[in-house]
């Protein structure tokens, strides 16, 4: 790849994404343009970049920042964040919530298996919600990737990959080799395409967001930036999971991180109550 091409999608990228692809990615560009440009039917990824550069081609241009988002995702990924939703942060809020509504954002979704790990750790706690009502909020910029957390199917590999086999068996159904969450556990979830660069004021307030595995494409202003926004989405005392390579610590004030409960953060953490005690 040219190194003029590479510069040239890489600015695009992080204009369009945030994303920031270093020198040493040019082969992860190439090894994303290339089957791009087979289904295509181009000849090479220098036809993919003339469209983009010379023809401002809008779809193509949508598609090469699609590629270029990293869209690795599991159930129950890292299993601890889950662990401590279900054991502290949503009895603590269910207290304070006393039967009214609870909101949680999942930044940054993918095909969908953490807003649907959410749901059922909600369903797990049964009547430990106390009728509390939890609304899940699943947003992420590839559309493509919506489509399929839409849909509810995984592959037998996906559903593998970190979700405990009496949860397979109680929330999906099996339909030849793939199988399909329930239309309850679906109904939980609300999905809706959303770049974490544009202004997000329109989302409403959360009691919790999940914004993991995203952050550390992005630079330090970047991540800064969206965290302050984020900090100014949530109640009081407003709890921010991240993933395990992420921290707030030299980036941001808006969030503290919980003393004990690792990549857990909230806005005000003298607001949190003895369940958080280390």
């Amino acid at each position: 790849m040219k190194p003029g091409d590479f510069e040239f999608v890489s600015q695009l990228v992080r204009e369009r994404a945030g994303i920031v692809l270093s020198a040493d990615k040019a082969y992860l560009v190439e090894s994303r343009l290339a089957p791009i440009a087979r289904k295509e039917g181009m000849a090479s990824i220098d036809d993919v970049v003339a469209a983009i550069r010379l023809r401002r081609d809008s779809r193509m241009i949508e598609t090469v920042v699609d590629a270029m988002t990293t869209n690795e995702t599991f159930f129950f990924r890292d299993k601890t964040p889950f662990e401590i939703l279900e054991t502290n942060v949503l009895p603590e809020l269910v207290a304070r919530k006393r039967g009214g509504t609870l909101r949680i954002w999942c930044a940054a979704a993918s095909t969908g298996q953490e807003p649907y790990s959410i749901a059922m750790v909600a369903d797990a706690m049964g009547p430990r919600l106390a009728g509390t009502k939890i609304e899940i909020l699943a947003t992420d910029l590839s559309e493509r990737c919506l489509e399929k957390a839409k849909a509810g199917t995984y592959t037998q590999f996906e559903v593998q990959r970190g979700l405990p086999v009496q949860m397979l068996l109680k929330h999906f159904t099996k339909a030849g080799d793939s199988w399909n969450i329930s239309p309850t556990l679906k109904g939980q979830v609300r999905y809706r395409a959303m770049n974490l660069l544009d202004d997000f004021r329109a989302l409403g307030r959360f009691d919790a967001i999940f914004c993991r595995n995203v952050l550390i494409y992005f630079d330090l202003p970047t991540k800064k930036r969206i965290l302050d926004r984020m900090a100014m989405q949530v109640e009081d005392p407003g709890f921010l999971f991240l993933g395990a390579a992420e921290t707030v610590l030299g980036v941001t004030d808006a969030f503290k991180p919980v003393s004990g409960f690792r990549g857990l953060y909230a806005r005000d953490t003298a607001r949190i109550g003895a369940r958080f005690a280390a």
